[in-house]
């Protein structure tokens, strides 16, 4: 089935205005997908262009203004897939935007680590950049329904929101295990700051026991024997390739704020439980409120960030250990969330917090009023 995507229309307001279309993601959540569909709309004559071919990656490394020409030929459009495999693509895409003006290029990369440093410097004010993640609760809802999409959150909360998980829900445990064990890393280990990828998976089960709770960089360290500077970073790794995002601690006016603390949570629900291998239902688990609490904080993000808001997150915590899951901030705004599996839980958000900050909106989430 074909799912209209968030940023679809963004994209297409962007052809043809003289810059480099980049496409960022992890492998699998449907990049290719989707500019084949914008492709599609357009209806343009358009020349592709694989990555993976070895011809293509030569071709690409080291051709000259006059060598794209004659590759191009006619072509009003050029879709570059898994560019990240090309050497100098930096260089290849600013060719293309200083020489051949009239064509309009896309590329996409499963790593934005390895594709945006290869590209930041040769395309500065040359390009566009968007980020495709899974799919969102919110794309879900706008295919078949809001009510539909609700009877399908334990099975999202399980296994997550790849599109080959979606579209094959009676396969997902073993499709979102090859996800974890077979692309996860790929795009990591090919780096070679990754020596050791025992420790890569010995840091993301840490990390995937931790959703919820503030990570801390010394204990994570000693539970998995390496030094505080190597799991720094991995982590930033991770990030970079979608896998993790960081959540820093809010922090203004009160004095007993945490001012470093910082909580890691997954890009998609169903990696971090291929990650400790735990598919059990919801209601024979302890880590439900967790996992609903990554869930929400994760749908959140990714559609802050397909709407390019300037919306700010954070966790906050006193050390009195007064806690409120989500912050978030656009511009003077603030707004704190609670999220509850449980909908008959009694939530008092702290006093100290809403004296502090008296014009903030409060939210309790649980699914019932998702």
């Amino acid at each position: 089935m074909m799912i209209q995507r968030t940023i679809q229309e963004s994209i297409e307001q962007r052809f043809f205005k003289g810059k480099v279309i980049l496409l960022f993601g992890p492998r699998q959540v449907g990049k290719s997908t989707l500019v084949q569909m914008i492709l599609h709309k357009i209806n343009q004559p358009y020349l592709y262009l694989n990555g993976d071919e070895p011809d293509v990656r030569e071709i690409l490394a080291s051709a000259n203004s006059v060598q794209l020409k004659q590759l191009v030929g006619d072509q009003l459009i050029v879709f570059i897939d898994e560019a990240q495999r090309i050497a100098n693509i930096g260089l290849t895409l600013k060719l293309f935007s200083d020489q051949l003006k009239q064509v309009q290029v896309i590329a996409s990369g499963s790593s934005a680590f390895e594709l945006s440093n290869k590209v930041s410097e040769s395309l500065t004010g040359r390009k566009y950049e968007f980020h495709l993640y899974p799919l969102t609760f919110d794309e879900m809802c706008r295919f078949h329904g809001k009510l539909e999409e609700k009877r399908h959150l334990e099975q999202r909360m399980l296994f997550g929101f790849y599109p080959e998980i979606v579209n094959e829900p009676f396969n997902a445990q073993e499709h979102i295990r090859l996800i974890a064990d077979s692309y996860l890393y790929k795009d990591l280990l090919m780096l070679e700051q990754i020596k050791k990828p025992l420790l890569l998976e010995k840091i993301l089960k840490a990390l995937a026991f931790q959703i919820g709770s503030e990570v801390n960089y010394h204990e994570l360290s000693q539970l998995v024997g390496a030094d505080r500077g190597t799991i720094e970073k991995y982590i930033d790794l991770l990030e970079k390739t979608f896998v993790i995002f960081r959540l820093p601690a809010f922090n203004r006016n009160v004095r007993n704020e945490l001012k470093k603390g910082k909580k890691i949570y997954f890009v998609d629900c169903g990696i971090r439980n291929a990650i400790i291998n735990n598919f059990t239902p919801l209601q024979n688990r302890n880590d439900a409120g967790a996992l609903w609490e990554n869930f929400m904080i994760s749908e959140r993000r990714k559609n802050h960030q397909y709407v390019n808001s300037n919306v700010e997150q954070y966790f906050w915590r006193t050390t009195q250990q007064q806690e409120i899951d989500l912050i978030e901030m656009e511009g003077t705004n603030i707004s704190a969330f609670e999220f509850k599996w449980n909908e008959n839980t009694k939530v008092r958000f702290p006093q100290t917090f809403s004296a502090n900050y008296p014009n903030t909106e409060f939210h309790v989430i649980s699914p019932k009023v998702l």
